[in-house]
């Protein structure tokens, strides 16, 4: 885990060495700067998750420097120091945005715990503007199929290493959902989750938007810098113009960058994921995806399987999106019936999940009533039912060899009837006439997981 970067601002040595032992000691990554002037230039090399500022010092006072810093675009809490300054001075000094103030000769208890609770504070703030901005992306991925459990599984041990995760799969299918999930299970899980779709990002704007730029005294800090001690999730890779590719190569060939306008070598610790609907292979062998990066990306690769690999998965998905709108965004609770989920359950879902959630926000806010019924699921998708050739009357595994579609016809059978006895193997093996104890082998064998839905 990358422990938070601390910039100590102090004109007096023995401060500034103390300081520096003591947050080290805590496990901090500590830089030292004697006035305002070499405030500047560390800040310029390094953005500090946390900045220790005498207001009193011979070139510049702490206030003007806070001032300065105020007028960037992202600023990391400031805590003031001084042992001559008025109580008007640490008014002004918190008014204007720093996060607290303290007053020497500083309390080592209380300098620890200030500086523990400010860290803390700008952490639940990246969280909350996170969640403002994804606040339709679950916590981890919805499904108990065995595919899902695998993927979870996979994903949960890649966690704890840094390679470079490349996620593979068709729109709508979850990847961010599982770039989150991977974050949220690695030792960088404190640190910011920053997603980008690359494909938007014009080539005039990339190496800005990437890298950052200096402009005026000003710093704009890049994608890789605010993702600095987390992740930088880079959606749909495949879209990403040349010009950006031959930049963002560089950066990860090198492990540093400077920013646009800027001349300091800037180095930063990110893991870098991404995902691509497209075969990044063909991509390279058509000359629209520069091989090294391809390389520099793919170290591992995590096929993500399209909604109809996973149908099984589609009750959990309608409950979890149901209570998604209900509570996000008010909408009236309907519930789906057996036989919708049934017939959802053999829809192919070209649009995957995304396609689901979309059909469940539109029946929420049209329909009307408890249940949703067939009848307006059928209309709700509309055109979408002429590709899903004979959804009830020819199922998808007609095309399989004998076996494996007596075995996708008998889990979808038993697992409707499962459902309608409300997890009850008992009423199930007296409605279908199959012994409780071939019941029981039948259900291991096809990997029902009967148990979990009582």
């Amino acid at each position: 885990m990358v422990k938070a970067n601390i910039l100590v601002v102090d004109d007096e040595p023995d401060i500034r060495q103390l300081l520096q032992e003591i947050l080290e000691d805590e496990g901090y990554q500590v830089a030292v700067a004697e006035n305002a002037s070499a405030a500047r230039k560390h800040r310029a090399e390094r953005m500090p998750d946390l900045i220790l500022l005498d207001i009193w010092m011979p070139d510049e006072d702490g206030i003007t420097l806070l001032k300065e810093w105020l007028r960037d675009d992202q600023l990391c809490p400031v805590i003031m120091m001084s042992g001559h300054a008025t109580v008007e001075t640490a008014v002004e000094a918190t008014r204007l945005g720093a996060y607290d103030f303290l007053e020497k000769p500083l309390s080592m208890a209380k300098l620890l715990v200030t500086v523990d609770r400010a860290l803390e504070n700008a952490r639940l703030k990246r969280e909350n503007i996170g969640l403002k901005r994804r606040v339709d992306v679950p916590i981890e991925p919805v499904g108990k199929s065995a595919a899902m459990e695998r993927l979870r599984d996979q994903i949960k041990r890649l966690a704890q290493h840094d390679a470079r995760v490349l996620f593979v799969g068709e729109p709508g299918s979850g990847k961010e959902i599982l770039a989150r999930y991977l974050h949220a299970n690695s030792p960088r899980r404190d640190g910011p989750f920053v997603d980008v779709g690359v494909g938007t990002i014009a080539p005039q704007y990339s190496a800005e938007e990437f890298f950052g730029r200096v402009q005026d005294g000003r710093i704009h800090y890049g994608l890789l810098e605010q993702a600095h001690g987390g992740t930088l999730f880079l959606d749909e890779v495949a879209d990403m113009e040349e010009e950006t590719q031959l930049r963002l190569l560089s950066a990860l060939e090198s492990s540093t960058f400077s920013r646009v306008g800027g001349s300091e070598l800037i180095s930063v610790d990110v893991r870098i994921v991404a995902s691509t609907r497209k075969s990044l292979e063909e991509e390279v062998r058509a000359g629209r995806f520069r091989r090294e990066l391809y390389y520099l990306l793919n170290v591992v690769t995590l096929k993500v399987p399209p909604l109809r690999e996973h149908s099984e998965d589609v009750p959990e998905l309608l409950r979890f999106y149901v209570d998604y709108f209900v509570n996000r965004e008010k909408l009236p609770f309907r519930k789906f019936p057996v036989p919708v989920q049934n017939f959802l359950r053999h829809y192919p879902w070209h649009g995957n999940i995304r396609e689901l959630k979309n059909l469940v926000q539109r029946l929420l806010i049209l329909g009307s009533g408890d249940e949703v019924y067939l009848d307006e699921v059928k209309a709700a998708l509309g055109e979408s039912l002429g590709d899903a050739g004979a959804v009830a009357g020819q199922p998808d595994f007609y095309d399989l060899p004998l076996k494996e579609a007596r075995e996708r016809f008998e889990k979808a059978y038993l697992e409707y009837h499962l459902e309608k006895y409300s997890g009850s193997v008992a009423r199930l093996s007296h409605a279908i006439g199959l012994e409780r104890t071939h019941l029981y082998r039948k259900l291991n064998s096809l990997g029902i997981k009967f148990r979990e839905k009582r």
